[in-house]
């Protein structure tokens, strides 16, 4: 069963808190200080899992005494190095790591022991993201988690843990259903 993490970019963006399928949320680190702390408040009073995501996560994650972090590796120039300084300012929080869409990336990032991976996907080019999904199944242990950036995207195409959806994909992935 596939596993959701509502991706939230704004203050005013539907928390959908009721939803009994959505137990873990990414929040934009980017978002206004105080609604930020708001929100968290707000998820942690309802017992889910928040993680933090953008250009201030690593700063805000213990101030918000946050689970984890999302954290964006596709430009690193050693990824290693990276995620070895991001564990030391984080500790035992859950790290989500997205990486390039490709097998030598997915597999140095893997090697650094995330608690996930994160493959961006797109329409143009989703054959090729696809069939990394299924390989990096075949291969690795650690969990997968999709993130659309584009409406059009067959979701239901990926062998995938986790999807990490905004408010409103999520609405029409389950409409769909």
């Amino acid at each position: 069963m596939t596993n959701f993490i509502l991706n939230i970019t704004s203050a005013e963006d539907d928390l959908m808190i009721s939803s009994q399928e959505i137990q873990c949320y990414t929040l934009n680190s980017d978002i206004d200080f105080n609604a930020l702390k708001e929100i968290v408040s707000k998820l942690i009073k309802n017992e889910k899992i928040v993680l933090l995501h953008g250009n201030n996560a690593l700063e805000l994650c213990n101030k918000l005494n946050v689970d984890g972090i999302i954290t964006d590796l596709t430009s690193s120039k050693n990824i290693k190095k990276d995620i070895e300084s991001i564990r030391q300012k984080i500790g035992r929080m859950t790290l989500g790591i997205i990486c390039r869409n490709r097998r030598h990336e997915a597999m140095i990032v893997s090697e650094n022991e995330p608690d996930f991976i994160i493959f961006k996907v797109w329409h143009d080019g989703q054959d090729k993201t696809v069939e990394l999904t299924k390989w990096y199944n075949e291969f690795f242990l650690l969990q997968i988690a999709i993130m659309p950036q584009e409406d059009n995207v067959a979701l239901d195409s990926y062998l995938a843990d986790i999807m990490i959806l905004t408010p409103e994909a999520y609405k029409i992935f389950v409409a769909k259903k």
